[in-house]
């Protein structure tokens, strides 16, 4: 009888944990950049070679983008959760750790309650409905994670997302929601998106394409 081989890594640490959906900024800055640097901190201590696989959000970027957010953009972030993010990134960078960070756009899935969510956030910051998001989907964000923990992404900064990008107005829809229909001029179409082509070309491949897909697969 054969036996299965297992893929075996190198140490690492996988930092998924954030604080975003709060009005409460210190506890953002606290979570985000504060508990980063002591993760750091404890690694360097205790497990210099490890990898460092931190996660950080595509709301970086712009919101005036001339294009979908890329690795070798400038960030700008506009709110208190991807400035923190962006900080910790600078964090793990002085830190000289090995290690890769991920980037993600707005993630759901699994029973998670987000895509319910958005349409209430949508509303509360105006978002206009033709806006487009990009978005993962929970198995590929460990689908990222699996590409990471072989090195392959290591010493980088990569966008992960799925296919196609989606307006807030068809993503209630799929919820069975509506928000208020617009015809006006939409000021920052990039915003929000953000370009895969680096991890494509590392080998990262979405197994959840489109969140119709996971619509039809019973995947939230």
């Amino acid at each position: 009888m054969r036996r299965r081989s297992r893929k075996r890594y190198g140490a690492a640490i996988i930092h998924l944990a954030a604080v975003f959906r709060t009005p409460d900024t210190d506890l953002i800055w606290q979570s985000n950049l504060e508990g980063t640097r002591s993760l750091l901190a404890a690694t360097l201590a205790h497990a210099p070679a490890a990898r460092f696989i931190l996660t950080s959000t595509c709301h970086v970027y712009s919101p005036d983008q001339a294009h979908p957010g890329r690795e070798d953009d400038a960030v700008a972030p506009q709110h208190a959760y991807p400035a923190s993010k962006a900080a910790a990134e600078n964090a793990w960078r002085a830190s000289g750790l090995n290690g890769v960070v991920l980037r993600l756009p707005f993630v759901y899935g699994d029973g998670d309650g987000h895509l319910e969510a958005l349409p209430r956030q949508a509303l509360a910051h105006g978002f206009h409905p033709a806006m487009r998001m990009s978005t993962i989907h929970h198995r590929d964000v460990a689908t990222a994670m699996q590409l990471a923990l072989t090195g392959t992404l290591d010493g980088r900064i990569v966008n992960i997302c799925d296919d196609a990008a989606t307006s807030v107005y068809e993503l209630a829809q799929l919820v069975g929601q509506t928000l208020p229909a617009s015809a006006e001029p939409l000021l920052n179409p990039w915003y929000l998106q953000c370009d895969n082509s680096l991890a494509r070309s590392l080998g990262f491949q979405p197994t959840v394409r489109t969140v119709q897909q996971a619509l039809q697969e019973s995947l939230l």
